[in-house]
C-alpha cells in the first residue's frame, strides 16, 4: 500500500512539475535554450537539481519546489534585464568572446585561458567545414562556447553556381605536428618523412620542434606552421 501511495505521489509530481517547468522556460525566453551562456547554464542546472530532488524524494514538500522554480525563473528574468540595461553588469555575468585564431595562427595563450585544447578547436573547425587552418582569417570562441569563423576572402563561399564557376577540389590539410610531437603515420600517407619536416622548419627559421604548436601539410605538400608563441596583434572583442 505504501508503494502505491508513493507511486501516486511521484506520478502527481511529474505530472504537475513538467507544465510548471514549461511555463517557467517560456517565461525566461528561448534565449536560455538556444545559447546557454554561463548564467543561463547555472539557472538550468539549479532547476534540474530542484526538480530532481523533488521527484526523487517524496518527503520534500511539493509546494516548496514549485515556489523555488518560480523564484529561479524570476531571478533569471531580472538578471537578463539587468545585463541588457547595464553593460558593466552584463560583462560580469557572462564570458567575453575570445580570439583563438588570427590569420591562420593559433593564439595559444588564449586557448589556455579558456581551457580549450587543440583537439577541441580542430573538431569545431571541421564542424564549420574548415579543413585548412590557412582559410581562417579570424576564429572566436563566443560566450556560449561556440566557435565563430571569418574565412579569408579567397576561401569564402561566394563562388560556384552563383557566378557559374566550377571550383577545383577543396583543399584540406592534415596535422603532422601537434604541441611539438610529430605524427609519422600522417607523413607516410603523403610519402614524406621526418627529415622533410625538419627541412621545412629550418626554411621557416624554426630550430626546435618543441616551438611548434601545430603544423600541417596539404595534398600539394605545402607546409603550414603555427608556433606556441606567435607575435600577433590580437583584436579586442568585448561583445
Amino acid at each position: 500500500m505504501d508503494f502505491l501511495k508513493e507511486f501516486l505521489i511521484l506520478f502527481g509530481r511529474v505530472f504537475t512539475i513538467l507544465p510548471l517547468m514549461l511555463l517557467a522556460t517560456l517565461f525566461m525566453g528561448k534565449r536560455s535554450i538556444g545559447e546557454l551562456p554561463i548564467f543561463d547554464f547555472l539557472i538550468l542546472l539549479s532547476l534540474g537539481s530542484v526538480v530532481g530532488a523533488d521527484i526523487a524524494d517524496p518527503k520534500i514538500e511539493h509546494i516548496h519546489t514549485a515556489i523555488a522554480i518560480i523564484l529561479i525563473a524570476i531571478l533569471q528574468k531580472i538578471v537578463v534585464k539587468g545585463k541588457i540595461s547595464n553593460r558593466k553588469f552584463g560583462k560580469l555575468a557572462t564570458f567575453e568572446p575570445t580570439v583563438v585564431i588570427k590569420d591562420g595562427k593559433f593564439i595559444t595563450e588564449n586557448l589556455k585561458d579558456i581551457n580549450y585544447s587543440i583537439d577541441n578547436l580542430l573538431m569545431m573547425l571541421r564542424e564549420k567545414d574548415v579543413f585548412d587552418l590557412r582559410a581562417v582569417k579570424l576564429g572566436i570562441i563566443e560566450a556560449n562556447g561556440k566557435l565563430s569563423v571569418l574565412k579569408t576572402a579567397s576561401k569564402s563561399n561566394v563562388v560556384l553556381e552563383d557566378i557559374n564557376i566550377f571550383n577545383k577540389q577543396p583543399e584540406f590539410t592534415l596535422p603532422v605536428i601537434i604541441e611539438g610531437k610529430i605524427y609519422e603515420e600522417v607523413l607516410e600517407d603523403f610519402n614524406l618523412d621526418e627529415n622533410w619536416v625538419k627541412e621545412q622548419l629550418n626554411s621557416a627559421g624554426i630550430e626546435d620542434m618543441e616551438e611548434v604548436f601545430y603544423a600541417a601539410v596539404d595534398q600539394n605538400h605545402t607546409f603550414h606552421v603555427s608556433l606556441k608563441r606567435e607575435n600577433i596583434k590580437i583584436p579586442k572583442i568585448t561583445h
